[in-house]
């Protein structure tokens, strides 16, 4: 269940789109999200209400083309398979946006099962053994992604005539 924020410098809608497409494709694919679980915050500055700041830190000439990508998620996934996200990521904002992978800044937020409320007020992640009912029937935590020892994937039951 990762949360994309993606910050962009005059993008339009269209690459801001394409953009959005992207980080959630290659989420799916090195990572195994479910392709529904797509929560995404799409920001395009102009300068009136907000601004980007980038520089050539480690050696890589950023410019106007920047695009800031922040992940939330919860932690366990293997470095190897973030090397992955992050050189996909890249590679899937060029080919459907046209954005130099140079100008690709993505970080990683790893969280706990527990700091997640995926609506109605409930970290459905963290209920105790035996509470609620399966989110997904029959479908497995994805490879990397530990629910907290005993728990279910799970959300309370809802009142009879709710």
């Amino acid at each position: 269940m990762p949360f994309v924020r993606i910050d962009t410098w005059g993008a339009g809608p269209q690459r801001l789109d394409a953009l959005g497409r992207a980080v959630h494709q290659a989420l799916v694919e090195t990572l195994g999200i479910p392709p529904d679980d797509h929560f995404q915050v799409l920001t395009d500055h102009d300068g009136a209400d907000g601004t980007l700041r980038y520089g050539g830190y480690l050696g890589v000439r950023r410019d106007e083309g920047i695009v800031y990508v922040a992940v939330t998620l919860r932690a366990g996934r293997a470095e190897e398979r973030k090397r992955a996200l992050y050189r996909r990521i890249a590679e899937l904002a060029e080919e459907y946006a046209g954005t130099e992978p140079r100008n690709v800044f993505v970080v990683l937020t790893e969280n706990a099962c527990a700091d997640w409320s995926l609506g109605e007020g409930v970290a459905q992640y963290a209920l105790p053994p035996g509470e609620g009912v399966p989110l997904r029937e029959g479908v497995p935590l994805r490879e990397g992604v530990p629910l907290r020892e005993g728990a279910a994937l799970s959300r309370p039951a809802r009142p009879a005539g709710r």
